[in-house]
């Protein structure tokens, strides 16, 4: 205690301070301990409801609010000291303080979006397959504009002007457009294919322009990469995407079976009963799509066939099953044919002598 009164008389203060600095630190922990409690309990309330919305925004000004108590404590301290010490050290405080506050309600709204960002991508809120891909772009998105929001603000609170900033920023944007154009024009690629979404991670895609084929591994704001069916990861810029056609098989409703098959010409007149029968196996299979077409028709006289067609799909799009259940359908054909004494046809050729001529020995 002397050597607090002591204290006290170098810096020119009375007695007084180091009670006021108690004072203001057991509030600061009261509110401390009744904010952690009242958090609590209504996050505990939060949980039971059917949103989670709450529960987002509880856990997001957990560490925040805590923080601020503590803040504003230790600023008010601060500056019951510089009143009664005039220390020039001090002076600056309220700027820190306010800079401070700014950073951490910028932390709040950033936890904030990570809550609902993590819920999102855990809760299926439409009905519909949640796009994991668009989420996180979106969620990223936002916190790099809080994030540039939060610097002006703290720039402007320290009294720099950010409309020469911003109007320095319009004319280096222009000359870094034109420096960067390809940096540019992979980076809104990329946000064309974040909200066109004509595929997310995990899709299989290929293109009939470019070589390009393989299952989507991540997609950046500049480079989308593709590992292709030999497993080598394929990196494509996200401009590339904008110039060509891309085809996206993993969200096909069906696969297709079309296939022609040739009969012998000596089994002309079996064709009408083994077409009849194909069609009836096809309507009668369960792995067959009625809802789309199913045709088993007669098309064309070969030069050494008669050919007919199948043309239906199948119900799954797996292709592991999908080629499972075409030879199915394949091999059921093939025993059609056989079971009416016919025979699928292979390239012939026919020497046709004129007359009876005997060739000498």
């Amino acid at each position: 205690m002397e050597q607090i009164q002591s204290l006290s008389e170098s810096l020119g203060m009375g007695s007084s301070w180091f009670y006021q600095l108690v004072i203001i630190l057991g509030l600061t922990l009261g509110g401390h301990i009744v904010a952690r409690v009242m958090l609590s309990r209504l996050l505990l309330h939060a949980r039971q409801t059917t949103t989670f919305w709450d529960d987002a925004l509880l856990k997001a000004i957990r560490k925040p609010l805590v923080l601020l108590i503590w803040l504003m404590g230790m600023a008010w301290s601060a500056t019951v000291i510089h009143e009664l010490s005039s220390a020039p050290i001090l002076a600056a405080v309220p700027a820190i303080r306010d800079v401070l506050i700014i950073v951490l309600l910028a932390w709040t709204v950033v936890r904030f979006i990570k809550q609902v960002e993590r819920q999102l991508l855990k809760t299926d809120l439409t009905g519909k397959k949640t796009d994991a891909t668009t989420i996180t772009a979106i969620g990223r998105l936002l916190r790099i504009s809080v994030i540039i929001v939060t610097v002006l603000v703290v720039m402007q609170t320290l009294g720099y002007s950010i409309s020469g900033l911003l109007a320095f920023g319009g004319i280096g944007g222009i000359a870094i457009g034109f420096a960067a154009k390809d940096m540019l024009a992979n980076f809104f690629g990329g946000l064309m294919i974040y909200l066109d979404r004509p595929f997310k991670v995990g899709d299989w895609i290929k293109s009939p322009d470019k070589q390009i084929e393989g299952y989507v591994q991540y997609i950046g704001w500049r480079q989308t990469e593709i590992l292709t069916f030999e497993k080598r990861p394929l990196y494509v810029p996200n401009a590339t995407f904008a110039s060509i056609s891309v085809e996206n098989p993993s969200r096909m409703e069906n696969r297709r079976i079309k296939e022609t098959i040739g009969l012998r010409y000596q089994d002309a007149k079996v064709v009408s009963p083994i077409l009849e029968e194909v069609r009836a196996y096809l309507d009668a299979n369960e792995a067959i799509d009625k809802n789309k077409i199913v045709m088993v028709n007669f098309t064309t006289f070969g030069p050494s066939s008669l050919d007919f067609f199948i043309y239906c799909f199948t119900c799954t799009t797996d292709w592991k099953i999908y080629h499972r259940e075409k030879e199915a359908v394949l091999l059921k054909v093939l025993e059609i044919i056989h079971r009416h004494g016919a025979d699928v046809a292979y390239p012939t050729t026919t020497l046709d002598l004129p007359g009876k001529e005997v060739l000498p020995e």
